[in-house]
């Protein structure tokens, strides 16, 4: 059985592939091979590789929603990844595409539209992407894992399933961890994640506010790769020694790394895509969400907000980011016992521990046509 997978090169689409390819292989064995086709970012290269996935890469063009002559350059690079796609789909001849959406997923779809291969697409935010509405009219199978997105789909083909997440991440061992980076149990620990390639913009709020947080606090610090020196940087400056004293600050954590970050916090600051809001509900974990600003479709402020409904997270927008309300906020939730218990309770109703092998399956299925 050969699968081909596709999305977009961050980890919101790379890590639900992931997980869904686990349990293919735990179902299939040796049977199951798989293909990755994505556009050769870095990220992509990494995960699939650490996954075990061959990878191969096309060219795919990003329509922005402002004015930029990248747009034009663009129009040309969909027919070229589409010929692309046309050329490794006819060499490999996957029995189904399991795509996960994003700019990168439209020449590889469209040409498995063209050969008849079954499609199933999976749309991880409450309002899906251009490219996802676009690619369902082609798809045989749609999953959602917000059910406000199923009205964007046809009924006969739309099912929610929620968002899968790597088994990896969760039931981490936080004594280990807390011993490693050398933690007491008598300070509670914040968790900050600025999505899979980081953010400047939270790792700014956070490094404002650093000496205050440190001296009621211990703080696990994701800056990302292309942020990382930087943080360093400014966190000496403000007196604070990475490494030292309850603050430690790594570019990118793995899934086992993430685990058990995940395990010993009481608290995760976070960007709001579904990958990451799916993880933090499979740890329980109470949580502030910071929406990046210009999002595709706004997605994530519109995931953090279907949270906040509910009573599941606190919402911060960028521009609420002055360091006297982050630092009040995170203050009074790590205070209150009861909200931080109540927080994480709600959540958790946002974790669907069968999304992956409910996919899974449905993968498996349409491969067996």
């Amino acid at each position: 059985m050969r699968i081909v997978l596709t999305g977009g090169g961050t980890g919101g689409h790379l890590f639900p592939l992931i997980a869904v390819v686990s349990r293919i292989r735990e179902k299939l064995g040796p049977e199951a091979e798989f293909l990755y086709i994505g556009s050769g970012q870095e990220m992509e290269k990494k995960a699939m590789a650490e996954a075990g996935i061959p990878s191969m890469f096309v060219l795919s063009g990003k329509m922005r929603r402002y004015f930029s002559f990248k747009n034009f350059v663009d129009i040309f690079k969909v027919p070229i990844g589409f010929l692309q796609s046309l050329w490794i789909l006819l060499r490999f001849m996957p029995d189904a595409i399991f795509s996960k959406g994003g700019y990168v997923a439209v020449p590889v779809v469209l040409a498995a539209w063209v050969y008849r291969i079954p499609i199933l697409i999976h749309e991880s935010d409450s309002i899906p992407g251009t490219a996802n509405q676009f690619l369902a009219k082609l798809a045989s199978r749609v999953a959602v894992a917000y059910p406000s997105a199923e009205d964007y789909f046809a009924k006969d083909k739309v099912a929610f399933t929620g968002n899968p997440v790597r088994f990896e991440v969760t039931e981490g061992d936080p004594i280990m961890l807390r011993t490693q980076l050398g933690f007491t149990s008598a300070k509670k620990t914040l968790l900050i994640l600025g999505g899979s390639q980081g953010s400047q913009i939270i790792n700014e709020a956070i490094i404002r506010i650093l000496p205050q947080l440190l001296h009621n606090f211990q703080i696990i610090h994701q800056t990302g790769e292309n942020n990382f020196k930087k943080v360093i940087a400014e966190a000496a400056y403000q007196g604070v020694k990475a490494g030292r004293d309850g603050y430690f600050v790594t570019p990118f954590m793995n899934a086992n790394q993430l685990r058990d970050a995940f395990a010993l916090c009481d608290l995760v600051v976070s960007r709001s895509g579904a990958a990451f809001i799916a993880e933090i509900a499979a740890n329980e974990k109470p949580a502030i969400l910071i929406p990046l600003e210009g999002s595709a479709n706004d997605h994530q402020r519109m995931n953090a907000y279907e949270l906040a409904k509910i009573g599941a997270v606190l919402v911060l927008d960028e521009a609420n980011l002055g360091q006297h309300l982050l630092l009040e906020k995170i203050e009074n939730i790590l205070a209150d016992e009861k909200l931080s218990k109540q927080m994480a309770e709600r959540i958790k109703t946002f974790y669907h521990p069968n999304a992956a092998d409910t996919l899974a399956n449905g993968v498996i299925e349409l491969a067996r046509r």
